[in-house]
């Protein structure tokens, strides 16, 4: 992947993990070693940034990322790090809010490269998948391969990102756990690699080499078979009276399963060591037929407690999940992504999604009937309904699964004193009928050490999570968050509980241990770790020989400095202004890692493409964040090559102001830092070409017939035009739009009858943006005839500007010059609709424009502006939209524009066309791979068209060529015109035009002859 972008030496490996270029600084001999091994291995400091935190509270630098393809590179990295004692963590999707995916050694990374999925046996019910594969994504090819007959049960909240190895390194268990358990009860077999090199599979019965001519790993297993044996043989009591006591008893090793009654079965017994014992390359997991039909039961009560007091009556319906959620989660939901991002929820303070499942769905429906009008008449509950519609359950699902990262950032009106909350206490477990009475206790346990919490969780499964308000930041706030979880963890074990109920232990409780279990179970422990890691390699400071639960937390020793931004960044609650915004806003990133799923959404295209986690949402924030911790000073920070580097594939799609269940914008944080890095230096040609777009375009419409001609692709000029764009930072490879003439655009919207800027007779203005003026001269005319068809007088606005491209390419001062100049042109008194026809215009002048214009006439303009789309739905509504020339076809391709998807919400197309009369809409969720400059840069062309192959382009393999391709952006338009050149795609003023054959002015198609 080109880095010609770039003003400096990037390190990055090259294949097969490769030294980096020449004249990088020499990264230690633990580099040397592991790359001599051929192995894929990063030392640099923008990696190590990037690895340094997981989902939890904690920051830990590694020194080295290796990224291994086979349990042999495991071994061989195994090796290297013996030899140079030096420590190993292993890590899949690095989601973990307990602190065990982050290590101060080497982190192995088997989420990049062993991901492969091999045989499903359907009569021994069983897949065989490596480490790396995502619990997601297993789940979807067993149902494929088996026609939906079975599927993999475990589906934790993180299952889009969360990998089969950090499942069994936790004993993660997910939100249908009340029916399947718990990952150890999917279990079967496990491929180890230990901390001395032998490759062993462990199962029921004991351990045996991996390749039975491995003679080497075959004593190897007989000696840790053996003391295992004795160490279980010497704690029979303990193990039998202590462990496996509660569903959830996830705290310590599952040393039960060692119990000769349990078949020594040490694949379950590893499950849950979360790394410290062996490291897991690959399973055998078992699968469970998939349920024909399901149906959510939404039930609303007056808060959490209340809730859980009819887990038990719940539990005797046999339901497959029971799953609660309080108000703020739902109130940060909406604020974040609109009203209609939550369907319409029961009466309530406090929630419970109770699913049913069978293979009947009326006998489904019915048992549902029936337990809401008991739990009406017999319960606690408020309200309810049942939901089962499959989207509409999807869409309430998600709130629940989101719920650790709506809740990290709550809603200003969530009742919470700070707008932070973090884990810690995120995971403990009860016995389900006992979990009222843990929640009441422990709520008031919070009012005591003054914090407060968001609570959600595995209510079926007596499984809490709660996010707590701790100041870490503050010396008083860390010794606040120690006192408090060691209270906790006290009550919890006074209620008969567990610790940890499926994040494991990890650093956020590992201490705590010894409060849960007796010396002697703690000794245990001890000694089963020393037999299989007996120099203490992995994953040390977990579980046994625990660092203190304060160490090594992320937000101590944040320098408190101001770093001086253009945007606001948002606004911080009493309490919290110690916090300079730019870092509050970096730190949003908690480490989820939605941002790495590859379904759903739109966030994050560039990592879906590369699969690096440079490329992820998650990766750069982190990288902010060692910025704003480590840099000796503002300016210097603003001039990290590292924080330049991992924001090159950033398309500044903002897909994740809206995806992220935190907020991350990192869309705004490029552009800021862009701003500052660029200052007096040499920028990308890009930025001067692509940049200032809208000032060039204001001299090429005088030329238009001119520069196309000139700009025409023939054998002739082609080197010569080729090299040309290369100048220019463009990809050769990419077609040239053609340019309008300057006069296109205000013949073909004059014609429909649009009255000119500033006659002060419309009910509505159209904003024509400098992309449709310049190149679409005929979607304004359409867009023009729409709005003047609905017989509501429309005015053009005054020559104006939304900035985009400016503010894309962190040119910020002059983006609130023009921006000033737009809001002194459009604030006219009035609350007319501003409808803007380019999506990505009208989000910049909807979300950007107050930000970087913060003045109460910039907000008066940003409330009017309006997406094309949503004034059509508004249209629609009040009965005003024209019947379209031509009839409406019975289906469409739509490709949402990631800005409007962002700024307008994701449904905004789907709901212009139904309301207009269109059944079908295949919508190509995704980024079209363009976003404004990034497609048309030389540097960033491949990772463009691998960003259209997430769903763009195969929604136009999959449809018909004569179904209407509907592009109302720009950049999604030429990305259609690259790809399809025979199937240009449309606006949708286009297809609702209600005079499409009018003459008025040229027809400025891709062939059309150029004007004057």
């Amino acid at each position: 992947m080109s880095t010609a972008a770039l003003p400096f030496p990037v390190r990055r490996a090259g294949p097969g993990g490769a030294p980096p270029a020449p004249g990088t600084p020499d990264d230690g001999e633990l580099g040397r070693r592991l790359r001599a091994a051929g192995l894929d291995a990063d030392t640099g400091s923008r990696r190590l940034a990037e690895y340094a935190y997981d989902a939890s509270n904690y920051r830990v630098r590694p020194r080295a990322v290796v990224f291994p393809r086979s349990a042999a590179d495991v071994a061989a990295a195994l090796s290297v790090c013996r030899d140079l004692d030096v420590p190993v963590t292993s890590r899949g999707g690095g989601t973990s809010m307990a602190g065990n995916a982050v290590g101060p050694g080497l982190v192995l990374d088997l989420s990049r490269h062993l991901r492969r999925i091999g045989t499903v046996d359907e009569d021994a019910l069983t897949v065989d998948v490596e480490a790396g594969a995502v619990l997601s994504v297993l789940a979807r090819e067993v149902e494929r391969r088996t026609d939906g007959r079975l599927t993999f049960a475990p589906d934790p909240s993180s299952r889009t990102r969360a990998t089969v190895g950090g499942s069994v390194g936790n004993d993660a268990c997910g939100n249908h756990s009340v029916r399947y358990g718990r990952t150890s009860d999917h279990t079967v077999e496990l491929d180890l690699v230990t901390a001395d090199g032998a490759l062993l599979t462990a199962g029921p019965g004991g351990l045996r080499a991996t390749d039975p001519a491995d003679e080497v790993s075959a004593r190897r297993a007989g000696e840790l078979a053996g003391a295992l044996q004795e160490v279980a043989a010497a704690h029979l009591a303990e193990l039998r009276v202590e462990l496996g006591r509660i569903p959830r008893q996830v705290s310590g090793y599952h040393l039960q399963h060692l119990l000769p009654e349990r078949g020594f079965d040490v694949a379950r017994a590893l499950v849950g060591s979360e790394g410290t014992l062996a490291v897991v390359v690959g399973a055998r997991m078992r699968l469970v037929p998939r349920p024909r039909s399901a149906l959510l039961l939404c039930l609303g009560y007056e808060d959490v407690v209340a809730a859980a007091r009819d887990v038990p009556i719940l539990l005797e319906e046999e339901p497959a999940a029971v799953e609660g959620i309080d108000d703020k989660i739902v109130a940060t939901m909406r604020w974040r992504r609109g009203a209609d991002a939550v369907a319409a929820m029961p009466r309530g303070g406090a929630w419970l999604y109770v699913d049913l499942d069978g293979d009947d769905a009326a006998e489904v429906a019915q048992r549902a009937e029936a337990l809401l009008e008991r739990l009406l008449r017999e319960g606690h509950a408020l309200d309810g309904r049942t939901v089962p519609d499959p989207v509409e359950r999807t869409s309430l699902w998600r709130v629940r699964e989101d719920g650790a990262g709506l809740s990290s950032r709550l809603a200003p009106d969530a009742a919470l004193e700070r707008s932070e909350s973090w884990p810690g206490w995120e995971d403990s477990a009860v016995a389900p009928e006992r979990l009222a009475g843990y929640l009441a206790e422990l709520r008031a346990l919070l009012g005591e050490h003054g914090l407060d919490g968001v609570v959600y969780g595995h209510f079926g499964a007596g499984c809490l999570h709660i996010r707590i308000t701790y100041d870490l930041r503050s010396e008083e706030g860390r010794a606040v968050f120690r006192a408090f979880t060691q209270d906790a963890a006290r009550l919890v074990v006074a209620h008969g509980g567990s610790l940890s109920g499926e994040h494991g232990d990890g650093r956020a409780r590992s201490e705590l241990l010894g409060l849960m279990y007796s010396p002697r179970v703690l000794g245990a422990f001890a000694a089963v770790k020393r037999a299989w890691d007996p120099h203490g390699l992995l994953n040390p400071g977990v579980l046994v020989d625990p660092a203190a639960l304060t160490a090594d937390l992320a937000l101590e020793g944040v320098p408190q400095r101001q770093w001086r931004t253009s945007f606001p960044l948002g606004e911080l609650r009493a309490g919290e202004d110690r916090q300079d915004p730019f870092v509050h806003a970096v730190q949003g990133c908690i480490g989820v890692g939605r941002c790495r799923a590859d379904t759903g959404g739109v966030m994050c295209p560039s990592y879906r493409a590369t699969l690096d986690e440079r490329d992820s949402t998650r990766g750069r924030a982190r990288v902010l964040q060692e910025m704003v911790r480590s840099a000796p000073d503002q300016e210097t920070g603003w001039r990290s090559r590292d924080v330049r580097e991992v924001l090159d594939l950033c398309l500044s799609c903002k897909a994740c102001a809206t995806d992220c269940p935190a907020g991350v914008d990192m869309a705004t944080y490029k552009s800021e830092f862009f701003d500052h890095f660029y200052r007096g230096r040499l920028r990308p040609f890009s930025h001067y070409s692509l940049g200032r777009l809208p000032r060039w375009l204001g001299l090429t419409g005088r030329f238009a017939r001119l520069l196309n001609a000139a700009l025409r692709d023939r054998p002739a000029t082609r080197p010569l035009l080729r090299a040309g764009m290369r100048a220019a930072g463009l990809a050769p490879e990419r077609p040239l739009p053609r340019f309008a003439g300057a006069a296109d655009w205000i013949r073909q919207v004059a014609a429909a009858g649009v009255a000119r800027p500033g006659a002060g007779t419309g009910e509505t203005v159209l904003f024509v943006d400098s992309f449709t003026r310049g190149f679409r001269p005929e979607v304004a005319g359409a867009a023009a005839r729409v709005l003047a068809g609905s017989g509501r007088p429309v005015e053009c606005a005054p020559d104006a500007c939304c900035a985009l491209t400016w503010i894309s390419t962190g040119q910020l001062g002059t983006a609130q010059k023009v921006l000033r100049r737009t809001v002194a042109a459009l604030d006219d008194g009035s609350a007319r609709p501003v409808v803007v026809v380019e999506p990505s215009c009208a989000a910049a002048l909807r979300h950007d424009l107050p930000g970087l214009v913060p003045t109460d006439a910039a907000r008066r303009v940003a409330a009017r502006v309006r997406s094309f789309a949503e004034h059509v739905t508004e249209l629609a509504r009040d009965g005003a939209l024209p019947a379209p020339g031509t009839p409406l076809p019975p289906s469409v391709v739509v490709q949402t524009h990631c800005h409007e998807y962002s700024a307008f919400g994701a449904a905004t197309q789907r709901r212009a066309l139904a309301a207009a009369g269109v059944g079908e809409v295949r919508e190509a969720t995704g980024c079209c791979g363009v976003a404004g400059n990034f497609g048309f840069e030389a540097a960033h062309y491949e990772v463009s068209l691998a960003v259209a192959e997430q769903a763009l382009a195969p929604a136009l393999r999959e449809t018909e060529d004569s179904v209407p391709v509907l592009t109302d952006g720009f950049s999604c338009h030429e990305q259609v015109r690259h790809l399809r050149p025979d199937r240009p795609g449309r606006h949708l003023a286009q297809l609702l035009d209600p005079r499409p054959a009018d003459p008025a002015g040229p027809r400025t198609d891709p062939d059309r002859k150029d004007t004057p």
